[in-house]
């Protein structure tokens, strides 16, 4: 006779996933090739910002938006080959629709801080940016990994 399972130490699906994932090379391996398609990101992100702003006269949220379009092809591209380039068994445009909804609601999180940084904290609109987008980073990954290329 089994013993009943005890209840109340059961750890929610998806931490159990994210736990027995940490243990896993190839991941940590993956997060560094995100890193590195974030950090190309980042600096399209940030090149195109500071020319909408500061050359094109585009309001700083306007200049984000449009920043954020032309980072999120840039970054959707690059993981798609070669970050989770094993995990491409999905039809692209699902994965496309998936990354997109990731990159939506980190962009909405970012605009969130970058709106906070510059009218609460009166920070320069170019260093609030960059620290909103690295901000956003982690939380995008993980909804990446475990959602869009899963």
């Amino acid at each position: 006779m089994t013993p009943p399972a005890d209840t109340t130490s059961v750890e929610p699906k998806g931490l159990r996933r994210v736990i027995a994932g940490l243990g896993k090379r190839g991941n940590w391996l993956q997060l560094v090739k995100f890193g590195l398609v974030g950090g190309s990101g980042f600096v399209v992100n940030t090149a195109v910002y500071v020319v909408l702003l500061r050359q094109v006269g585009v309001p700083y949220l306007a200049a984000a938006a449009g920043a954020f379009c032309v980072a999120v092809a840039n970054n959707f591209c690059w993981n798609r080959v070669w970050t989770f380039r094993d995990e491409r068994e999905s039809h692209a445009a699902f994965q496309a629709a998936r990354f997109l909804t990731v990159s939506l609601v980190a962009f909405g999180c970012n605009a969130a801080l970058l709106v906070t940084f510059v009218e609460l904290f009166d920070a320069d609109k170019v260093v609030a940016q960059l620290i909103a987008v690295t901000l956003v980073m982690p939380v995008s990954f993980l909804s990446n990994k475990l959602w869009s290329f899963r």
